[in-house]
């Protein structure tokens, strides 16, 4: 299930970024920029968390960490200064356009992360 929502949500980003950054990247190039991070990042996430395997399981550890502080940080920025994202991000207000998801997803995957972890050791 889990790798079924960050799938959603690398197409989701991916598709957003496209759009945006093909038709309107002079508007909010950051933001825009932003996006298309955010997709990467669940692209690499999706694929660590699908193959498994010692060596996925720290990549996935790493794009889970990278993605809730760019949460963490983009929507706290996004808040205290909204003039510097003049179109909203995957992760502007914490993710608050996607339903909070992106704030609970990599919470949710770093569980699951430490959690399979000690049923395999």
């Amino acid at each position: 299930m889990l790798v079924a929502v960050y799938a959603v949500f690398a197409l989701a980003a991916g598709a957003r970024a496209t759009v945006q950054i093909a038709t309107r990247f002079g508007e909010a190039p950051v933001a825009y920029a932003l996006s298309a991070f955010a997709a990467a990042v669940y692209v690499l996430a999706t694929v660590a968390l699908a193959l498994g395997g010692r060596t996925s399981r720290r990549v996935a550890l790493v794009a889970l960490s990278i993605e809730l502080a760019g949460v963490l940080v983009v929507g706290t920025l996004s808040l205290a200064d909204p003039a510097a994202f003049p179109d909203a991000t995957v992760w502007s207000a914490y993710g608050r356009g996607y339903g909070f998801i992106p704030l609970v997803l990599p919470v949710v995957g770093l569980y699951w992360l430490r959690r399979t972890a000690r049923n395999e050791g």
